[in-house]
């Protein structure tokens, strides 16, 4: 009788570890859901909306100009970040300040994108950090799950503009 309690139980322990291990890889590779907080991205996500993340396009490179991004916070490892890629490795970007009064042209090195909140007036972003390595990137929002009124696919940005080729 002990035997067969052993043998359940380990069994059990061996199923638990081995289901663990699957959901570790589908959220690290996969993607999964996250809850976005704050005031930078208004309009196109609000704070304590729920949304998709994909992972996969960070391993491939798939990240675009315009792909609204889950990054570690450069100035705060411990905190996510959600903002949409402005500019890719390569480009030259016209950044304003916050307040709109100085513009200055940056070019976004090797390895890293430039990424700005939607609501530029209210965003910490590349503009006060610098580009950022794409290593930082999580994974790819792109469909909103709640509130169920805005469910569905995300919107283009409401600052379209930026993404030009001047």
């Amino acid at each position: 009788m002990l035997r067969g309690v052993l043998g359940k139980t380990f069994r059990l322990i061996g199923y638990t570890i081995q289901y663990g291990c699957i959901a570790h890889c589908a959220f690290e590779y996969v993607g999964g859901v996250v809850m976005c907080s704050g005031p930078s991205m208004e309009p196109t996500i609000h704070n304590s909306d729920i949304v998709f993340a994909e992972n996969l396009s960070r391993h491939f490179y798939g990240i675009q100009r315009g792909d609204i991004v889950i990054a570690k916070s450069p100035s705060d490892p411990k905190s996510n970040i959600c903002k949409r890629v402005i500019g890719l490795e390569g480009d030259k970007i016209l950044s304003n300040s916050p307040s709109g009064f100085f513009k200055s042209h940056s070019y976004v090195p090797v390895g890293h994108v430039w990424l700005e909140g939607d609501n530029l007036q209210n965003s910490t972003d590349s503009r006060y950090y610098g580009p950022v390595p794409y290593g930082l990137i999580r994974g790819r929002i792109f469909f909103k799950i709640w509130p169920l009124n805005d469910f569905g696919f995300l919107r283009d940005s409401p600052n379209g503009h930026r993404f030009s080729d001047d």
